[in-house]
């Protein structure tokens, strides 16, 4: 496992942000810092997402930033570019992979069937998103892929929640778990900067709570 990776586990839930406008970066990150969760991925969703990295990254370098739904290496140069320490995708590209990984930055790209993983694993690759997670049989088909594949971990994305992030936090395989619920864009949108702090730090002192 890569030292980012271990920092992620360390961290326990990686808030997953869509931002629709850089003006929301700075504030966000501000928050999810003082919440307890010192890291985001920012995703690749909208013609934001590289300058919020960007501020992001320049005005907290402590922070851990990725960036996600990245789909092309074109993207993945951007991100990087930006500032982005680690890079994810919602699938496996072996192109996407192969590009960023020569970069030397972390690269996890998205599984949810045995096929997947056998590929993905041909890169060296000890850590793999599941996704989406609820839809694909959530924490009980990431136990039932985990069996054959010893070694490998799992950052699970996709219908987890406040109400069911204990379960997924409690396995040993997995590193962490990716999460939007904290920082809703309804929310960023709305301004409303005190209830991401208060989200962020629930969810903080859930790792916590399941993890010590």
């Amino acid at each position: 496992m890569t030292e980012m990776m271990k920092k992620l586990k360390g961290i326990g839930i990686v808030p997953v942000v869509v931002l629709d406008s850089a003006e929301d970066a700075l504030p966000l990150a501000e928050r999810l810092m003082a919440g307890g969760l010192p890291c985001a991925e920012v995703t690749f969703r909208t013609a934001a997402a590289e300058e919020s990295i960007r501020r992001m990254a320049k005005a907290f370098p402590e922070m851990i930033i990725g960036a996600g739904t990245v789909l092309t290496t074109e993207q993945a140069d951007r991100a990087i570019d930006a500032g982005a320490t680690f890079i994810v995708s919602p699938g496996f590209n072996p192109k996407v992979t192969e590009h960023v990984l020569k970069k030397g930055v972390p690269m996890t790209p998205g599984v949810c069937t045995p096929t997947e993983i056998e590929a993905a694993l041909q890169f060296d690759l000890d850590v793999l998103k599941f996704f989406p997670a609820e839809p694909a049989g959530g924490l009980k088909m990431i136990k039932a892929l985990a069996a054959p594949y010893v070694g490998l971990n799992f950052m699970p994305t996709g219908g987890i929640n406040a109400e069911n992030v204990r379960d997924y936090l409690a396995y040993d395989r997995i590193v962490a778990c990716g999460g939007s619920w904290m920082v809703s864009g309804k929310l960023v949108k709305a301004g409303q900067f005190d209830e991401i702090e208060r989200l962020v730090r629930e969810a903080a002192g859930i790792v916590k709570e399941i993890r010590g």
